[in-house]
């Protein structure tokens, strides 16, 4: 049992199997292949790992932080954190702002066949390369309304554009528009730093680095994708841009905000707290 749990927390290009991951049956062969055992089913392997809970046929991504997790990073979760929760002043938006880029349009050699019974939708294989848009979008964080641009590039000039469009669809009562932004040079580049400095009323928080989920727009963008852009097939880029301004559209009737809480701020909060000396050290 021992052998079979040691054998599963290693990786098998360590045992000297030509394998990218173990399942059972792997792992039934490499024991009976270093002699541990003369047999053994790799039904008997299976239960061994459910006793451990080991699942080792499973993969979880994770990031090396290239930023360390200091009191910096701390105070930026903290900042937004307090920027995503607390009570706003009459005169506050806070929208969360980035892009989603390379939405193709995707034409089909054949057109898509509903589902039937016993039948799902059927899409063609095969589709053409019509060009791509660059879909800016900023997510209000208290409503859950949506404003968007879309554009065939994703450069400052774009971005400036998008930020005048949202410039005047925000009332003269709102004072203060809190944009929450990713670190790419689109966002704090040098002519988006000049526009900045002559309309006041905008104010950039960037999330911290590799913390994309940090920015709540990316979970509209994922309910985008899911619902409308899963399989595209759109006949050209106006039909595309058609499509994702219909789906806005609907989003908007029925808008809401994403329910955040500062539970899970606060446990990456405790984590790092609790290993200092490791999270400055993984920079």
């Amino acid at each position: 049992m021992l052998h079979t749990v040691h054998l599963a927390c290693t990786l098998p290009d360590q045992a000297g199997r030509a394998v990218s991951h173990w399942d059972s049956t792997e792992l039934a062969r490499q024991l009976v292949t270093d002699g541990v055992v003369a047999a053994i089913s790799a039904q008997t392997v299976q239960r061994i790992l459910a006793r451990f809970d080991l699942k080792p046929w499973r993969i979880h991504s994770w990031l090396h932080p290239r930023a360390p997790r200091d009191a910096a990073f701390l105070q930026t979760v903290r900042d937004l954190t307090d920027l995503y929760t607390r009570l706003l002043a009459p005169t506050e938006a806070v929208l969360s702002v980035d892009e989603l880029t390379s939405i193709q349009p995707r034409p089909r050699r054949a057109c898509t066949r509903p589902a039937q019974p016993g039948w799902p939708r059927q899409i063609e294989q095969e589709y053409q390369r019509a060009g791509a848009l660059q879909l800016f979008a900023a997510f209000d964080t208290r409503s859950g309304e949506v404003s968007a641009g879309l554009f065939r590039r994703k450069r400052q000039a774009e971005f400036l554009q998008f930020l005048a469009h949202l410039d005047a669809l925000t009332p003269a009562t709102i004072t203060t528009i809190h944009l929450v932004c990713d670190n790419v040079s689109v966002h704090h580049g040098r002519q988006t730093r000049a526009w900045l400095a002559t309309h006041p009323r905008f104010v950039l928080h960037f999330t911290p680095v590799h913390c994309s989920w940090m920015n709540q727009v990316e979970q509209w963008f994922s309910i985008l994708t899911r619902k409308r852009l899963r399989s595209p097939d759109f006949a050209d880029l106006g039909a595309l841009a058609d499509a994702i301004a219909a789906f806005i559209a609907l989003w908007n009737t029925t808008a809401h905000p994403f329910r955040w809480t500062t539970t899970s701020f606060d446990k990456v909060i405790r984590t790092v707290e609790a290993a200092p000396s490791q999270a400055s050290s993984q920079g």
